[in-house]
């Protein structure tokens, strides 16, 4: 195309397309982070990265999708960790190549538990993972228009609240192993004490018959056990991004 102004009427009408760069193999992953999230909130739909210099194209990949997600920030919902595992299938699944079993840890304490993507019994700082028995029950989930970041829900638990034992979590895991599931979040006290709004949609779902109401991770976002058409519809009324998981 050798004619300007028709190039620039079609740039425009293409909107912002992508960013290719560099520079991202010369910053910490902290500030890749940070500034891949940055490129994602100007409108750009992609970003390519050189593959056959630096950082390893998974880790790369799974960084920079980890920090463009489409799950609501500061959920208590693992949306870095869960993008970051999906990368890594994806790329496996397309090279050939079997992820790396030092690369999920280096990501995220959550990446390797959701790379399995199945009931998971979690220990040590996220490396152990033992397959648990059974199906995955039918949840409602429900997502506020609030924030919490993990941080600020940990202080708040250091602060105030007793942590278990080492003998208690080594109880509570062999009971899991065996199939017993005590249905408890530690850090949902201190996620409710810091955002209240929380107390007001685990009563809408004590409310609708779901059981085991509880806070997912750090909050704010809450869950129960139901596969009520009814009651998500009810839900949905007063909080439109409830749905089924």
């Amino acid at each position: 195309m050798t004619d300007p102004a028709r190039s620039r009427e079609l740039a425009g009408s293409l909107g912002r397309v992508g960013v290719w760069t560099f520079a991202f193999e010369m910053h910490p992953g902290t500030q890749v982070r940070e500034a891949a999230a940055a490129v994602e909130d100007l409108g750009y739909g992609a970003i390519w990265i050189p593959e056959a210099m630096g950082r390893e194209a998974f880790a790369h990949s799974a960084l920079l999708l980890a920090a463009t997600k489409r799950i609501p920030i500061a959920a208590g919902m693992a949306g870095g960790s869960s993008d970051a595992a999906a990368a890594l299938r994806i790329i496996s699944q397309v090279s050939g190549i079997a992820v790396p079993d030092d690369v999920p840890m280096r990501l995220g304490a959550d990446v390797t538990v959701m790379l399995r993507g199945e009931r998971a019994l979690m220990t040590g700082a996220g490396e152990f993972v033992e397959p648990l028995p059974g199906e995955k029950p039918p949840l409602i989930v429900v997502p506020l228009d609030a924030a919490l970041g993990a941080g600020e829900v940990y202080r708040e638990f250091d602060a105030h609240d007793p942590p278990r034992t080492p003998e208690e979590l080594d109880a509570a895991a062999e009971a899991l192993r065996q199939g017993v599931f005590e249905p408890v979040n530690d850090l949902e006290p201190a996620a409710r004490r810091l955002c209240p709004p929380i107390n007001d949609a685990l009563r809408a779902l004590r409310e609708v018959g779901a059981e085991q109401p509880m806070v997912t991770g750090s909050g704010p976002t809450v869950f129960g056990i139901s596969d009520d058409a009814e009651a998500l519809a009810f839900l949905q009324r007063t909080y439109p991004g409830a749905t089924f998981a």
